[in-house]
């Protein structure tokens, strides 16, 4: 667990503090590939937009195949703004341990050693809130598998301060079924095994605001956010990609997004980016209420 006190914020009317969600960044071997030049404009584009940004989470897929080379080239990058932006808190997505590729210890260990990351799943604290990593424990094709024991873990993890009605930001690279966009059980891009236990666990924990990438989905499609099921699920939200997107209409799209977040004593600011043109998107600009639901 790293912890990372810093002085208190917001006396002045502004955030508590703030991050950034980045996710799928499929960094690849060639430093002029699109993908890696994405990421690169990312990075840029945040530290312009967020000087003082208290942290930037990676919810997987940091690289396209998970080989040493793409991790050297993923460091490369990073160490271009080592001065300018934190490294990133990151879980593992299926391109980084899964796949079918290799084999699971090694992939994951190779992981964890390019990332810095403590295992395959963790917690932080950052200004006194909670930020929880989820990820899988087997190396499989597309999906993520949770042991009983992280699942119990988490529990345990989200009862801890839970009587300060703090929000509880949640990481995990697969989307649950019939969530957010790309999760539809039509759309084939859900991906947890446990998907009813994990479920059975964020019900009993309103303040959390999980984000998930995966999908590729773009921030603009009608469903980047879950609002929680009438109550019975907390806040979802999905990342999109700084690689490429997707559509509804199942089509690949050139583009990068992330998500950038402001937090108050009563509410969370959830901002849609569209790094590729330097903009906001106009059409994933959330605010969550503490313990109530995500208002446009």
């Amino acid at each position: 667990m790293i912890d990372r006190t810093n002085h208190p914020a917001g006396a002045d009317g502004g955030p508590l503090l703030s991050f950034q969600v980045i996710t799928d960044t499929h960094v690849t071997e060639d430093p002029g590939h699109t993908y890696n030049k994405n990421l690169e404009r990312a990075l840029l584009d945040i530290a312009e937009q967020a000087p003082d940004t208290d942290g930037i989470m990676h919810v997987g897929d940091v690289t396209d195949h998970g080989s040493p080379l793409e991790y050297e080239e993923w460091q490369r990058i990073w160490r271009r703004h080592a001065g300018t932006l934190p490294l990133p808190i990151s879980t593992t997505g299926n391109h980084d341990v899964g796949l079918g590729i290799g084999v699971w210890p090694d992939r994951l260990d190779k992981f964890l050693a390019a990332t810095a990351m403590p295992g395959p799943y963790h917690d932080h604290w950052i200004k006194g809130h909670h930020f929880i990593f989820l990820g899988t424990e087997k190396g499989l094709m597309t999906f993520c598998s949770l042991s009983a024991e992280q699942l119990e873990w988490l529990d345990l993890k989200l009862e801890e301060q839970a009587e300060e009605g703090k929000p509880v930001f949640v990481f995990l690279h697969q989307p649950l079924m019939n969530t957010t966009s790309g999760s539809y059980e039509a759309q084939e891009w859900y991906g947890v095994t446990e998907d009813q236990e994990l479920k059975a666990v964020l019900a009993k924990h309103p303040q959390v605001i999980l984000f998930t990438g995966h999908t590729h989905w773009e921030m603009e499609a009608p469903n980047c956010h879950f609002d929680g099921g009438s109550g019975q699920l907390p806040h979802m939200l999905n990342a999109a990609s700084v690689a490429y997107l997707w559509t509804d209409e199942d089509e690949h799209k050139a583009g990068s997004q992330g998500f950038f977040v402001e937090v108050y004593p009563d509410h969370v600011r959830v901002k849609g980016r569209d790094f590729a043109a330097g903009q906001w998107i106009e059409a994933a600009q959330y605010r969550v209420d503490t313990g109530s639901k995500i208002k446009m």
